[in-house]
């Protein structure tokens, strides 16, 4: 799968959402269960539940007691993303460049595939949004015109971004580079290890 073809999931996903444009709504995939597609389509969509939770958390007049339950919803949700980046890179490493044999001289990216597409993720959420600024009848001739620069910016990111992770594919897949999938293993999310936790 191309960086594009990623991308198009990740668009048909923010266009499926705010179809309804709810936090609650329930993601219903498209694409056969199991697949990478559906495993693409279901991260946008959790990116884009987090995106509008990320909004109504920044409400000046937000109630504390339902601000806390946001940022509890927030963390998982964060969590989730993590765990579904991982899970597309242990995807890419164990079936897609399964047989792949890297070259001596093979060196590994500063970024892996999976977190570079969760960039490609976000980005289709940005540019969706700046094109709402763009065309908002209420705001101001000044700050739509700030919003169409910035659009011009973000798109101009996601043909670098595309083409950039398109060359990650091919040197991962000529053996040039070879990959790693590093776990987050964020310590506060884990008794064990956040000792706010542990000495309770």
């Amino acid at each position: 799968m191309t960086a594009k073809e990623s991308y198009d999931i990740f668009e048909r996903s923010v266009k499926d959402y705010h179809i309804h444009d709810d936090i609650d709504f329930p993601v219903e995939n498209p694409y056969p269960a199991d697949s990478i597609e559906a495993t693409l389509y279901e991260k946008n969509w959790v990116d884009a539940v987090q995106w509008h939770l990320e909004d109504i958390i920044r409400d000046p007049q937000i109630d504390p007691v339902a601000a806390l339950a946001l940022k509890r919803r927030i963390d998982r949700s964060n969590q989730v993303r993590t765990d579904m980046v991982e899970q597309l890179d242990s995807y890419l490493r164990d079936v897609q460049y399964a047989d792949v044999i890297p070259l001596p001289d093979a060196t590994i990216n500063t970024e892996s595939p999976a977190w570079a597409l969760d960039r490609l993720s976000i980005l289709a959420l940005k540019i969706w949004h700046m094109q709402e600024e763009t065309e908002r009848s209420d705001a101001s001739a000044e700050h739509k015109a700030k919003c169409r620069a910035k659009l011009d910016v973000l798109l101009e990111q996601r043909s670098d971004l595309i083409m950039a992770i398109d060359a990650l594919f091919d040197d991962i897949a000529a053996g040039r580079k070879y990959m790693k999938v590093y776990r987050q293993m964020k310590m506060y999310n884990d008794p064990a290890t956040n000792p706010v936790l542990y000495k309770k």
